[in-house]
């Protein structure tokens, strides 16, 4: 990608891509970055989360990210998870503003990664594309139960809430892309076809959404036949799980293993429950957190690791100092 590099001074493409670095060894992912905004004083409480910072604290986008770099992250992925197209056209931007805004995720990424490479020359960055499901444009949860109108994903709203982002973000230079929370493998296979027509050289990763039980996807279907589906395909680079507990982690690690020889990805919350209607998080009482349990995961496959809701930057520095050194 052209920002993927934090030995680049300018959007030359990296000689580096995500295959490579999961070949030497274990890569540490970023953390949280919707909830961590919230810890920092930044107002996301809208229908568009985190995206909303995008116009309206830039800046603390660009800090988040230069923090998730200096606490040792090796891939971090732009703030687009609920940038879409349909919801910012809902906010009121028009289109071509809607599209500024969602390039403005990636624009501000790969600053944070030029200020740091210019520092640690040394380090090899790369910057994800990351896409969210549908249920993150509906903005009611539904990414944690994949309970979406089954129409939907043959409506042209659902196109519109990926393709124009995919777009935009290529368009930017991006070719590497995390498809993540995704409850539902219907929506995995529509989102990994948008990818491939418009990025057919594109690395990516996907992570699935599942239950408690980590042995199937949110909206019920096996996590072992989504990952044999993702094992198939070429520009799949690595295959998991992500926004989940973090004990649930040890639970879906020895299915996707069963289903695929691929790098695995894990990367939990903090192993808090969300509430849709309040947009909160309260505690679910596990034991075990990212750090503590990261080793295992580490044994189990896991070459991509890192956090999601609720994680922070302070614990990204851990977890790369326990699976890294």
């Amino acid at each position: 990608m052209r920002t993927s590099s934090a030995s680049t001074t300018s959007l030359g493409r990296s000689p580096v891509r995500l295959s490579d670095l999961l070949s030497r060894g274990p890569v540490v992912l970023d953390g949280a970055m919707g909830t961590e905004l919230d810890s920092r004083g930044v107002d996301t409480r809208d229908p568009l989360w985190s995206a909303l910072a995008l116009t309206t604290a830039p800046e603390a986008v660009r800090q988040v990210h230069t923090d998730y770099l200096e606490a040792g992250a090796r891939v971090i992925t732009t703030n687009t998870y609920q940038a879409t197209l349909p919801a910012l056209l809902r906010a009121g931007h028009d289109a071509h503003r809607a599209r500024e805004v969602i390039a403005a995720g990636a624009r501000l990424a790969g600053e944070a990664t030029r200020r740091f490479g210019a520092e640690h020359p040394e380090a090899q960055v790369l910057i994800a594309g990351g896409l969210g499901p549908y249920g993150a444009y509906l903005a009611d949860g539904s990414e944690y139960t994949g309970v979406y109108d089954v129409g939907a994903l043959d409506a042209p709203v659902f196109r519109d809430v990926h393709l124009p982002r995919i777009e935009v973000l290529v368009g930017e230079g991006v070719d590497l892309f995390a498809l993540e929370t995704l409850p539902r493998l219907d929506e995995a296979q529509a989102l990994l076809a948008m990818v491939k027509g418009l990025a057919p050289q594109a690395e990516c990763w996907i992570s699935f959404q599942v239950r408690s039980d980590g042995t199937r996807l949110a909206d019920g279907m096996p996590l072992a036949e989504a990952a044999a589906w993702a094992a198939q395909e070429g520009m799949v680079v690595a295959i998991g799980i992500n926004c989940v507990a973090p004990d649930v982690v040890g639970r879906a690690l020895p299915v996707l293993r069963a289903a695929t020889d691929k790098p695995l990805v894990a990367y939990p919350n903090a192993g808090e429950l969300y509430d849709p209607v309040t947009k909160s998080w309260r505690s679910a009482g596990e034991e075990g957190g990212l750090v503590e349990l990261a080793p295992s995961w580490i044994a189990a496959g896991a070459r991509l690791v890192g956090g999601c809701c609720r994680t922070c930057p302070a614990q990204i520095r851990e977890l790369a100092h326990a699976v890294c050194t």
